[in-house]
């Protein structure tokens, strides 16, 4: 069956994008640690070694990414959310039942593994629309990697806003909306994070189109580290506790004014004959016919021109790409192409970028687990204003990050 031709600006991968914020924001759950890690220690009479050693299994958990990983070129995304879904249904409902005393006396081992099976869902959320998103923006992959993981790096800010003003601080109201909440959530977003044929071209508009997303993402970032210092300094009302919420999802739903400007006030197109003869190839007997926009023969053309042709398109070539038309020869990929594990292995760096991702991330998500136990030392009871401003610095480090990078991306591809 052809896959649908796309023109520059259509709605369907910005429509993909705003429900990707949404399920990055329930793929951050591994950040709540140190919302519930106290109730734990409380509850279950569990001392700080065990604590930091359930830390672990919240890290092992969001960081093993493999199977995820192998599984996004094989199958579409929703086949990801969903088993994302059922691991974040049985991993969050088996702490719920713990700390809820619902199910006394569990095993520690038992918690452990829950916990591993709950936190692997981010690897599975993530990696679905992260991928997705990616080849369905080939020419912004940088900008959509920094927005995506800045919406992520506020999750926990915007899980603080709802565990104080929404659940009433209570762990194991959060352990059940982790539990149901987010399953439900991305269920219903499923339909929408799915892979579309890219533009064929760069649309004058998709710049602005990412540079609101931002402002918004950065509006939200604000807004919610406010909310946070104000909750903490004064008592609200549930009223406005509520209100305040119901702004956060507002902000959380600005991405989709993009697809909605796009169907109210659709771009108009200059040339109509342009545009439909791009679109014809002639076919045998002199007769015309519709030349889809990523068929494998197509690709197959990009892919010989690629080598031999030194000025052929950068968008054809991602095109061929993420369509699995490149053809491997026998030299090894270059920096910038697609390598297998093996390539990858032997390669400097790989082991650069593991091991400063192991250095810099780990760092992080020592401080993240340990965050309240922290609080408490420092004679800090309540540790979500911590745990918000932390949401905020991270979020400021994955955005910054991915618009850098694609500034000098683009840098090196006009040089």
């Amino acid at each position: 069956m052809p896959k649908l031709v796309l023109k520059a600006g259509s709605r369907p991968p910005w429509v993909g994008l705003a429900a990707a914020v949404w399920v990055q924001i329930a793929a951050g759950n591994s950040y709540n640690f140190p919302l519930y890690s106290s109730e734990i220690k409380s509850v279950l009479g569990y001392n700080q070694q065990q604590i930091t050693i359930l830390g672990v299994a919240n890290d092992i958990g969001e960081s093993v990414g493999i199977l995820p990983g192998i599984a996004c070129n094989k199958f579409p995304p929703w086949l990801l959310l969903l088993v994302g879904t059922v691991l974040c249904f049985f991993g969050y409902g088996v702490l719920w039942l713990s700390v809820s005393q619902t199910v006394e006396n569990l095993p520690y081992w038992l918690l452990w593994i829950a916990l591993c099976i709950a936190t692997n869902s981010n690897a599975w959320f993530g990696t679905a629309v992260l991928v997705t998103n990616m080849r369905n923006f080939p020419l912004s992959r940088g900008t959509v990697a920094g927005i995506l993981k800045g919406y992520i790096g506020l999750s926990a800010a915007v899980y603080t806003v709802i565990y104080d003003m929404v659940l009433n601080s209570s762990s194991s109201k959060l352990l059940l909306f982790l539990a149901i909440g987010l399953p439900v959530l991305c269920l219903a977003l499923m339909y929408f994070i799915r892979a579309c044929t890219p533009a064929s071209g760069e649309d004058s508009s998709e710049h602005v189109h990412f540079l609101f997303t931002q402002g918004a993402s950065v509006l939200l970032a604000i807004y919610l580290l406010s909310t946070t210092v104000i909750g903490d300094t004064v008592s609200l009302s549930g009223t406005i506790s509520y209100i305040l919420v119901a702004i956060m999802v507002i902000l959380l739903m600005a991405p989709l004014a993009i697809p909605v400007k796009m169907t109210l006030f659709p771009a108009k197109k200059l040339s109509s004959a342009v545009n439909s003869s791009d679109n014809l190839v002639q076919g045998e007997g002199g007769s015309t016919q519709t030349n889809p926009l990523l068929t494998p023969t197509s690709s197959a053309t990009y892919l010989g021109s690629f080598y031999e042709n030194e000025e052929a398109s950068d968008v054809e070539t991602l095109l061929a790409v993420g369509e699995g038309a490149i053809k491997k020869k026998s030299r090894p990929p270059r920096r910038g192409e697609d390598f297998k594990l093996r390539e990858a292995l032997v390669k400097a760096d790989f082991w650069l970028l593991w091991f400063s991702y192991f250095l810099a991330v780990g760092t992080g998500v020592t401080v993240l687990n340990n965050l309240a136990q922290i609080g408490i030392a420092l004679g800090v009871d309540d540790t979500t204003l911590l745990l918000s401003l932390f949401s905020f610095c991270n979020f400021v480090g994955r955005l910054g990050s991915g618009v850098i990078s694609e500034h000098f991306v683009r840098v090196i591809i006009m040089s």
